[in-house]
């Protein structure tokens, strides 16, 4: 291709991909608006549009009857542009979701997975679901746009691999050549911080925010850092794995699944938790715990923990406390080092975030400079337990804004 074709084909795919997420972020809008905010001419604009129409991208939406002169027409983004799959692999869970293209849940799925167990059961474990899920979705009538998958650890964005996770001690897994074999359609790999993060960006709180962390608690701590209104990735694409940051030092400290010793992480996750509450009980204290155990037939979990503090379980009110603590020394760390805009909790330990967010609050407070704290908004993600899932399905849509060419006009 000549370099003067090249060089139009390049202008025109960022001019599509500009004014696709101009309507995605300030729809409904009209073709004049979007001429005088992109600065193209009026019709140039009216051509891109209707590429866009002419994918399913978008569609017309009403009129602006406001004003002088004819109204004109606006649009929006095309909820029926096509499915897409949301994979989120957890530590201890495989939770599979089809959404419609703006993120709504149309089916899903979630089943408790052995991290004991072998790899291979697992991903087969995942790929039963995907493929009810295809099933599920084929019932629309509609396309398959792309899968995405949000795992833990170290990802290869360009292979689709997973480098390493910590939590599920797994190696250079080709998760986008797994699941591309399989399902035969797009599949887009990211870590779940990083995936989650994106999907505050584009659907959650931070849809207008140029500097925000995710942090992501469950299993493990991770953090998707949004940096001038882009994801930060690092050198290698590795940046995020927040939780694995020393606070402690001591000989004598919890071993972290990385192998190292006072990692973040093993004093803010959901197994600290449980161990501070095992330890409380192993003292007699008087808590509704262990009642609540025996009636569920059912070992310590994070959500028996919540059920008790919801019944002003002192121990159980006390213990989320205590993590809290501990993660805000890693927020006040973030926050000095980023002086973010916001900085959002989800992830599965979000579910007590009621209980989590005043220590957080508190210790925040205490260990980060006044003049950047004052500054950062520390809050819940409107996703909760969910942020990875719909992480898994905003990478994909970030992509089809990036290069909305990759979606076949009908």
């Amino acid at each position: 291709m000549p370099k003067k074709t090249a060089d139009q084909v390049f202008v025109r795919e960022h001019n599509l991909s500009s004014v696709l997420r101009l309507i995605h972020t300030q729809s409904p809008i009209s073709r004049a608006k979007l001429a005088v905010i992109t600065g193209l001419n009026k019709s140039t604009v009216s051509s891109l549009v209707d590429e866009l129409l002419s994918r399913k991208l978008v569609h017309e939406t009403g009129s602006n009857s406001g004003g002088a002169g004819r109204p004109a027409t606006l649009l929006e983004m095309n909820p029926q542009a096509g499915l897409i799959i949301g994979v989120e692999l957890g530590v201890d869970f495989v939770s599979v979701a089809v959404t419609d293209f703006l993120g709504n849940i149309l089916w899903r799925r979630r089943e408790d997975a052995n991290p004991n167990e072998d790899q291979d059961k697992m991903i087969n474990q995942t790929l039963r679901i995907v493929k009810e899920a295809m099933t599920a979705g084929k019932q629309k009538n509609t396309r398959f746009i792309g899968l995405g998958l949000a795992t833990p650890g170290t990802v290869d964005l360009k292979e689709g691999v997973l480098i390493f996770a910590p939590n599920l001690h797994w190696r250079n897994v080709p998760f986008g050549k797994i699941f591309t074999e399989h399902t035969k359609l797009r599949v887009f790999v990211e870590n779940d911080a990083n995936a989650a993060a994106i999907a505050e960006h584009l659907f959650g709180t931070a849809r207008h925010c140029q500097d925000f962390l995710f942090v992501f608690a469950g299993v493990g701590i991770g953090g998707g850092l949004f940096l001038n209104g882009r994801l930060y990735r690092g050198k290698n694409g590795y940046a995020g794995e927040i939780g694995h940051s020393p606070i402690m030092a001591e000989p004598s400290q919890t071993v972290c699944h990385c192998g190292n010793r006072g990692c973040w992480e093993t004093y803010a996750n959901q197994y600290s938790i449980i161990q501070r509450v095992q330890a409380r009980l192993e003292v007699k204290r008087t808590s509704i715990i262990p009642k609540l155990i025996a009636e569920q037939n059912s070992p310590i979990t994070i959500a028996i923990i919540k059920q008790a503090a919801d019944a002003g379980d002192r121990e159980a009110i006390d213990s989320f406390t205590e993590a809290g603590h501990a993660m805000g020394q890693g927020f006040a760390g973030l926050i000095n080092i980023f002086n973010p805009e916001k900085i959002i909790l989800g992830g599965p330990l979000s579910i007590a975030g009621e209980y989590l967010l005043p220590g957080i609050k508190e210790t925040v407070a205490r260990h980060s400079l006044p003049e950047i704290d004052q500054q950062a908004e520390v809050l819940l993600s409107p996703f909760g337990a969910d942020a990875s899932l719909i992480g898994a399905i905003a990478i994909v849509v970030d992509d089809v804004l990036s290069k909305p060419i990759h979606v076949e006009r009908r």
